[in-house]
């Protein structure tokens, strides 16, 4: 994400916004702002990133891509194996308060979970094992999807777990 600064700057200028506008729309001080626009802070809490993509008027993905390839385009997920993020050196993204990296990860266009509905960002950490209940990629029968869970469940092999999710708005 390193061009995140200039396109966060990029989109507050689009939006007609001064830095003490954006600041008050996400809950922070205009210093932010401008520590985020100059690169300063590389790293910004999810929060923070979907009080950004909705106080700019864009959607989250448009905010994290740079529109080069080398943002933080979200990997496609589907109902098939392989994994989106396996042999691809997909990028992760680290959230607030989660100790590991997670993965981006979008239904892909032809594809439907029930837990994660089209046009649904989520953030995915790769994981083998149960760690309490919540929605987890689960592998039954060399299918994927996403399920909740609350307990082991024997029969299924666990992928990771949704750290996180955002919705579509526009819905």
């Amino acid at each position: 994400m390193e061009s995140l600064g200039p396109r966060i700057k990029q989109l507050r200028l689009q939006a007609q916004l001064n830095k003490a506008a954006l600041a008050r729309l996400v809950g922070v001080s205009d210093v932010t702002i401008s520590y985020w626009e100059s690169g300063a802070i590389k790293q910004i809490g999810h929060e923070r990133l979907v009080a950004l993509a909705e106080a700019l008027g864009c959607p989250l993905s448009h905010l994290l891509d740079d529109g080069a390839g080398g943002g933080q385009q979200p990997l496609r997920l589907s109902h098939h194996l392989p994994l989106p993020w396996q042999g691809q050196g997909a990028p992760t993204l680290m959230l607030e308060g989660q100790k590991a990296p997670a993965y981006l990860v979008t239904p892909a266009s032809d594809e439907s979970f029930e837990a994660l509905p089209p046009g649904a960002l989520a953030a995915i950490q790769p994981l083998s094992r149960y760690l309490g209940p919540g929605d987890y990629l689960v592998e039954e029968q060399g299918q994927l999807d996403v399920r909740r869970l609350a307990g082991e469940s024997p029969g299924l092999e666990l992928h990771g777990k949704l750290v996180t999710r955002w919705a579509r708005l526009d819905d």
